[in-house]
């Protein structure tokens, strides 16, 4: 009896046991959720109640003058080596282009064709002595734009009496001049072939043209080629009494 009563003295109380494992499962007081989660709209710390931020203002402007130094450097990009606005100054590609009209001008690696609509940079003209050289002329010095009828290699000849234009012995068809070619400077006693890193230019006002046929122009370098005029995307109004048709936006032909 007495081994008994030892025994079950030895053991241990049951109700302790499951008091104990209660509290080893006791979830967190809700006050120590609360430390760890935050209001929305409320500051989190870094700068007391109605002050501004230094550290991220400063970071937030300096995004921003790096966005902007971007911007600015990917239109220098675009202008400076792919396209450029230009406007036309005068009547001498009138109907094709008329004065004032505004088009885009692509230049990046660009070189001229027969028949393309070019700017050129004529600071100085090119003519041919007697032994074929090339002798260098006053220009213009300004901007011209005209367009390509003869590149390297091709022979021309303006017949100003009847009004044609050839160009390696075949009559050129030009549905897109004002008027016959009855005007010729003599720059040149055609017909002549072009020399090699040059072009001949005429305007499609042919009569009202400063061009390839003058001694102010003459041949054209390559070198002094901007670019096509490519696309017209404000075509000017033509002026009250005048009788030109205004020009379409879109490209130019």
């Amino acid at each position: 009896m007495m081994e008994e009563e030892k025994k079950l003295t030895e053991e241990q109380d049951p109700t302790e046991e499951t008091v104990e494992t209660v509290e080893e499962t006791v979830e967190k007081p809700a006050e120590e959720t609360t430390e760890e989660t935050q209001p929305a709209g409320e500051p989190d710390g870094d700068a007391p109640d109605g002050e501004i931020d230094g550290k991220a203002l400063f970071n937030d402007v300096i995004d921003i003058l790096e966005t902007m130094l971007v911007s600015v450097f990917a239109v220098l990009l675009i202008f400076g080596y792919f396209m450029r606005p230009v406007t036309v100054e005068g009547r001498s590609m009138v109907p094709t282009l008329h004065n004032a009209d505004r088009l885009v001008m692509f230049r990046l690696l660009y070189q001229p064709k027969q028949g393309d609509i070019v700017v050129v940079n004529n600071y100085e003209g090119h003519t041919l002595d007697e032994d074929g050289n090339i002798v260098p002329t006053k220009g213009l010095d300004e901007n011209i734009i005209k367009r390509v009828i003869a590149v390297s290699g091709q022979k021309v000849e303006v017949n100003s009496d009847k009004g044609e234009v050839y160009v390696d012995g075949v009559m050129l068809n030009e549905p897109y001049v004002n008027e016959l070619t009855y005007t010729d400077d003599r720059a040149f006693t055609y017909p002549i072939v072009v020399p090699e890193g040059y072009i001949f230019v005429m305007g499609d006002n042919r009569n009202h043209s400063t061009d390839s046929r003058s001694t102010r122009v003459g041949l054209v370098s390559k070198e002094d080629v901007l670019g096509r005029a490519y696309f017209r995307y404000l075509p000017a109004t033509p002026e009250e009494g005048s009788d030109e048709e205004k020009g379409s936006f879109g490209f130019i032909k």
